[in-house]
């Protein structure tokens, strides 16, 4: 489970609800059905009319990736993995890795391996591989723009469901104490749409986009491997290529491989 996240929704709701009891307000009017629905139900709609089905059809994977710390790279095992190949192709020739290919699970370095023991060309290589990095890139970019347009609208359908509830609200003028349980009551539509908008939806779109660019960089630096032993690299030089690409925090965590080297 992603701590983080989990952690940062429930602050979010206890600092909400903290604070409501804090100025007096009685939490139970969170129980509302009509902004449940003005808010979840309507931010849902919008994003329907902004999003082709395929699209949407990702929101459970993707809520799935936020509340998860899904390591999909084990970024010492990517470089221990590259810098024993490399020695190989430099003992054994680039054709001896045909059989090795076999054994590499990741989709993305075991292509780029078939590719060099093809004789594909550098340029190819990195063209196809580039490609492959930038259509990831997309498609987890779409992910991160549906939270990111929910997060847009949320707040404003969160204002369209005070209007309503104050319209409801004026039917009361006649009764002081109804009045001012349906004008608090049509505030929680607004109350929802920003809590959502802005402690939910927009903070999901980004870690999401962080998650991207951590593979992203990952790929990267195992593309850099990968071009680096066709070229006939020492495998010394290949891990010192490919420890350039990634940040300070990755490049420490690689590092460590050093010990084991």
């Amino acid at each position: 489970m992603d701590i983080a996240t989990i952690i940062g929704v429930i602050l979010g709701v206890i600092a909400v609800v903290g604070a409501m009891v804090f100025k007096g307000a009685n939490p139970a009017v969170l129980i509302n059905p009509a902004a449940v629905l003005i808010i979840f139900v309507g931010t849902f709609a919008a994003i329907l009319n902004a999003f082709p089905m395929k699209d949407i059809k990702k929101i459970p994977a993707l809520l799935k990736m936020i509340f998860t710390e899904r390591q999909v790279y084990d970024i010492r095992e990517i470089i221990d993995m590259i810098v024993d190949i490399a020695s190989q192709a430099r003992r054994e020739g680039l054709l001896s890795l045909e059989q090795r290919i076999d054994e590499i699970s990741d989709p993305f370095i075991r292509k780029g391996l078939q590719l060099i023991v093809d004789g594909q060309d550098e340029e190819f290589v990195r063209e196809y591989m580039e490609m492959d990095i930038i259509n990831m890139q997309d498609r987890h970019n779409t992910g991160a723009q549906i939270f990111s347009q929910a997060g847009t609208y949320a707040p404003t359908l969160g204002v369209l469901g005070a209007v309503i509830g104050l319209i409801g609200a004026l039917g009361h003028m006649d009764d002081i104490e109804i009045l001012g349980n349906a004008i608090a009551a049509a505030f929680v539509a607004t109350l929802f749409g920003i809590f959502t908008g802005y402690v939910l939806w927009h903070p999901f779109a980004n870690k999401l986009r962080r998650k991207s660019q951590e593979e992203i960089y990952i790929k990267t630096m195992a593309l850099e491997g990968i071009l680096s032993i066709q070229r006939g690299n020492s495998p010394v030089v290949i891990k010192e290529k490919m420890l350039i690409f990634l940040p300070p925090d990755l490049r420490e965590m690689a590092e460590g491989t050093d010990q084991n080297a």
